[in-house]
């Protein structure tokens, strides 16, 4: 299985390639310049690799929830790589990338949505035990009390667990790529309006 995946969902900025290596490419503080950096990093990955854009069966991003600005970013460019290689794509979100780095145990995976608040989804191992939502702190601390493990990618308001979810994003790759698909059906995940919108 050969892949490039990538995740520009929040201030990091992570690529993945899966060829004849497989290499991760994470670089920790990249806000507001996703769009500058990701075609470098790329390059570097599949460099790395020994893998041809041509030689993927698939591209995945990282569809959110997250930052709205990034994950357009790489939607826009899994679909132009799907598009002009006739290749599928796999949506990946921001939780499942968190759920594959830590595959066992109940876990809350927890994103931020700013202004004190997160996007978060409940796991027993890598299988979703609640919907998807935007939550308050109050909310994830009732879901903790409920025996769910707090975890995240970066340091929160809240306690968690940090995990390594460029790690996730490549084991999340491995473990869904059978759903991989038209590059049309790639959508952005977002659970919440954006703030120019709510701004309205």
């Amino acid at each position: 299985m050969k892949f490039l995946a990538i995740d520009t969902s929040s201030k990091r900025l992570t690529v993945a390639a899966r060829g004849e290596k497989t290499v991760l490419r994470d670089a920790p503080d990249c806000a507001m310049q996703h769009s500058v950096r990701l075609m470098d990093e790329i390059d570097a990955a599949l460099l790395g690799a020994e893998l041809s854009p041509a030689a993927c069966d698939f591209f995945a991003c990282v569809v959110g929830p997250g930052s709205f600005t990034g994950i357009r970013i790489g939607i826009a460019t899994v679909k132009g790589l799907c598009t002009a290689l006739g290749k599928p794509a796999l949506a990946v979100t921001s939780f499942d990338c968190l759920a594959y780095a830590e595959k066992s145990g109940k876990k809350l995976t927890l994103v931020d949505a700013g202004h004190g608040c997160f996007y978060g989804c409940c796991y027993d191992g890598v299988k979703i035990s609640s919907p998807a939502k935007y939550m308050s702190r109050e909310e994830a601390e009732a879901l903790i009390a409920e025996g769910y493990a707090p975890v995240s990618a970066e340091e929160l308001s809240i306690p968690t667990k940090l995990l390594p979810a460029g790690e996730g994003l490549i084991a999340a790759a491995e473990a869904l790529s059978e759903r991989a698909a038209p590059c049309a059906q790639l959508e952005a995940v977002y659970l919440r309006k954006s703030s120019a919108e709510e701004g309205r």
